[in-house]
């Protein structure tokens, strides 16, 4: 039996500018196997934002999910947290 949970993940949106799609930038942290350092990478993806609801420096959580196009397969989850610059 297999278990239908979404892995989830948080990050910063970047850009609005698109129609129903926001940039999200990921943060992850691992050490490095040899210097044991922490070193910080971040990834961007496109996401499917139905009601464009996200604005550009908001918190926001995204799912994996069916390909919408060629580089757009993450949805938006939730808003974690609201910019304080966009009221």
């Amino acid at each position: 039996m297999t278990s239908n949970k979404k892995r989830l993940l948080s990050g910063k949106v970047v850009s609005d500018k698109m129609d129903k799609s926001i940039v999200v930038s990921i943060e992850r942290s691992k050490k490095h196997p040899v210097t044991n350092k922490i070193i910080r990478t971040h990834k961007k993806y496109k996401v499917h934002d139905e009601k464009s609801e996200a604005k550009c420096g908001d918190i926001v959580e995204v799912y994996a999910g069916r390909p919408l196009s060629k580089q757009k397969f993450m949805y938006l989850h939730k808003i974690v947290n609201k910019n304080a610059l966009n009221k």
